[in-house]
């Protein structure tokens, strides 16, 4: 999952197009939540599994407003 993680990054610094650096960081956003549930569930943490849950639900509409905010920008 760690090297899942390194593609979208590289991919993301590589590209100069913003919509795929937005794309790229979604990705990552997600892969880290999923790892974020991943290690809660292994240590038995409820506390980091919400932030984790936090994570993939909050983030992802995050970028969706950044994206919006960008188009009404061009």
């Amino acid at each position: 999952m760690l090297l899942a993680l390194l593609i979208p990054i590289y991919k993301s610094v590589a590209d100069a197009n913003i919509w795929q650096k937005l794309l790229a960081l979604a990705s990552v956003s997600g892969k880290v939540g999923v790892i974020i549930l991943f290690i809660s569930v292994l240590r038995d943490d409820w506390l980091m599994g919400i932030v984790g849950i936090f994570m993939l639900g909050v983030g992802n509409a995050g970028f969706m407003l950044i994206a919006q905010i960008i188009k009404r920008m061009q």
